[in-house]
């Protein structure tokens, strides 16, 4: 026997009708979880124990190939003194190169060291109010970029003007003026590449650590390139502590938190999340990606943010994105123009 349906009356009214319902929740703001990855890697502090390890581990390679290497060779001089010869002398063309590649790292971390020095006594400089310790930081900043063609009416204007100030943080908002803003132009252009690159691999490619490795190639290649362009020049040694020190400044100032320039960006990956998720972790990838890139400059600048305005995640990410709707060519042609420069330095 089929069994009707049974309808229970209900007194009273009903608790809850299609008007006094509560919303649907809405899915949560989409996770960086390539930017995040990367960031954790790069910042990883190293354990002792394994630099230890690795340590021995290549001390162990080397002395075991040397050896090797060098019983390769005399074998082979007593078999055939010309084939020996030869041998030897490839390996001498191997070491030639190896110390060569050595010099060139030290070299790099030099540059680096000189660079950072800059920086810190432009800072100690404005903190004691020290006018010829300012015109001093000023004189090694136009030596710095003495080689620099594209700067040569920066520090002839520079020259000219700096007997006419007599304020330390007059001097150094001058020479900032006049040698770093075409400096930051290009800083903001690497980093809006970076940006819309990180963006648009997270949201075209579905591979699993695919999104995580290119964050991290993007990150790496952007710092690299950020430090050249203030005089920086960072090896491969280089890069990696270069990318570690970015990774603290992050940490120490806490520029992770998202703040009211990285708010409006965050917000847009979580609309663009409602129509692909993929897209709106491009959009969030793409914000840290520029955060990562405003430490960077923070970090490789000779000289701190005083006179020029310091870049905003907001911007420089819509920029970013639409060069990658629009076509970079004319983005990057408007991005170097006096008019670009001083908007993205209003804004």
């Amino acid at each position: 026997m089929a069994r009707r349906p049974m309808i229970l009356d209900r007194e009273g009214p009903a608790e809850l009708t299609p008007a006094t319902a509560p919303p649907v929740p809405e899915a949560g703001l989409p996770e960086p979880r390539a930017m995040a990855a990367a960031m954790a890697l790069a910042a990883r502090p190293p354990s002792r124990l394994g630099r230890l390890f690795w340590s021995a581990l290549a001390a162990a390679l080397g002395f075991v190939l040397s050896l090797a290497a060098w019983d390769f060779v005399t074998g082979l001089l007593a078999r055939s003194p010309v084939l020996g010869g030869i041998a030897a002398g490839l390996f001498a063309l191997v070491l030639v190169a190896a110390g060569l590649i050595a010099l060139r790292e030290l070299a790099a971390l030099a540059r680096l060291a000189r660079v950072d020095g800059l920086h810190r006594a432009a800072e100690a400089a404005l903190v004691a109010g020290d006018l010829a310790a300012a015109r001093a930081v000023a004189g090694r900043l136009g030596a710095l970029y003495a080689r620099r063609a594209e700067l040569g009416p920066g520090r002839e204007r520079l020259a000219a003007r700096l007997a006419e100030q007599f304020d330390a943080e007059a001097v150094l908002e001058l020479a900032e003026a006049e040698l770093l803003a075409p400096l930051d132009a290009a800083a903001r252009r690497e980093i809006e590449g970076a940006a819309r690159s990180v963006a648009a691999v997270t949201a075209l490619v579905p591979l699993a650590l695919a999104d995580v490795a290119a964050a991290l190639a993007a990150n790496l290649r952007m710092i690299r390139r950020i430090a050249e362009i203030y005089g920086g020049r960072a090896g491969a040694i280089g890069s990696w502590r270069l990318a570690r020190t970015v990774m603290t400044h992050l940490v120490a100032t806490g520029a992770v938190a998202a703040g009211d320039d990285l708010i409006g960006s965050i917000a847009g990956g979580g609309v663009l999340a409602k129509v692909s998720r993929r897209f709106g972790e491009g959009v969030v990838n793409g914000a840290l990606t520029a955060r990562v890139g405003i430490a960077a400059m923070e970090v490789c600048r000779p000289l701190p943010f005083r006179a020029l305005p310091r870049p905003r995640v907001t911007n420089l990410l819509q920029r970013a994105l639409t060069g990658l709707f629009g076509g970079r060519g004319g983005a990057a042609s408007e991005a170097g123009s006096p008019e670009a420069v001083r908007d993205r330095g209003a804004g």
